[in-house]
């Protein structure tokens, strides 16, 4: 089960602003008409209470977010860059590594922003003034926040596999799921609560093997502790 998961999120960069003049056959002179580029889209984490590991992201490890459009003539903006949305698991810690932010991704349909998309820069039209009637130039857009981010799931199993040492619990969990617990012939192999995912037609059930009971097992007994 995958419970541990590095990404890196690039969020949208802004469009550029347009250089631009209003040209018309009965208008020579036009003034500056260039628009504003979009904003860059945001890289957003949504709690998604389909999913019970981070299994995806060992296929996907880097995501980018989508680029403002860039202003046009005739005062046209560009378009704001669409969102990304990354589904996690709840339980999902997030911990953007540029500032060390924390985000604790728990309730369904919860989001968190972990890169927000650059602004947008401006045309030609918005440095016309007084003094300056016909500026030459425009803004470029900014680049939009990037980080390596940080995903732990803190997970809560749905059904515990508990019995004797030896009784064959990581075996049974190791055929009923693709984890992958220690497995020998001497008592105690199991030494922490290991965890797997059982796949269903409709659902994700997690699974926990957990160590042998015996008495005093609270105290550390048979565990190596004394």
């Amino acid at each position: 089960m995958q419970d541990r998961a590095r990404i890196y999120v690039q969020a949208g960069g802004g469009g550029n602003g347009c250089l631009s003049f209003r040209r018309e056959a009965h208008v020579p002179k036009g003034g500056p008409d260039g628009g504003d580029g979009g904003r860059g889209g945001d890289v957003v984490l949504v709690c998604d209470d389909s999913l019970r590991d981070l299994e995806s992201f060992r296929r996907r490890s880097h995501f980018k977010g989508r680029r403002g459009g860039h202003g046009q003539g005739a005062l046209r903006h560009g378009a704001d860059g669409d969102t990304l949305e990354i589904h996690v698991p709840p339980g999902t810690e997030a911990v953007v590594e540029e500032d060390g932010t924390r985000h604790d991704l728990v309730h369904p349909g919860q989001r968190a922003v972990i890169a927000r998309g650059g602004s947008g820069g401006r045309g030609n039209k918005r440095f016309a003034g007084p003094t300056h009637q016909t500026p030459r130039f425009a803004e470029r857009g900014l680049s939009g926040e990037e980080s390596w981010i940080t995903l732990q799931l803190k997970l809560l199993a749905d059904a515990g596999l508990v019995g004797l040492p030896n009784a064959g619990k990581s075996s049974l969990l190791a055929r009923l799921t693709r984890a992958h617990p220690k497995v020998a012939s001497y008592p105690f192999t199991t030494l922490e609560p290991v965890l797997g995912t059982l796949e269903l037609d409709d659902r994700q059930l997690v699974i926990a093997d957990i160590p042998g009971l015996i008495e005093g097992a609270s105290a550390g007994a048979g565990l190596g502790h004394d």
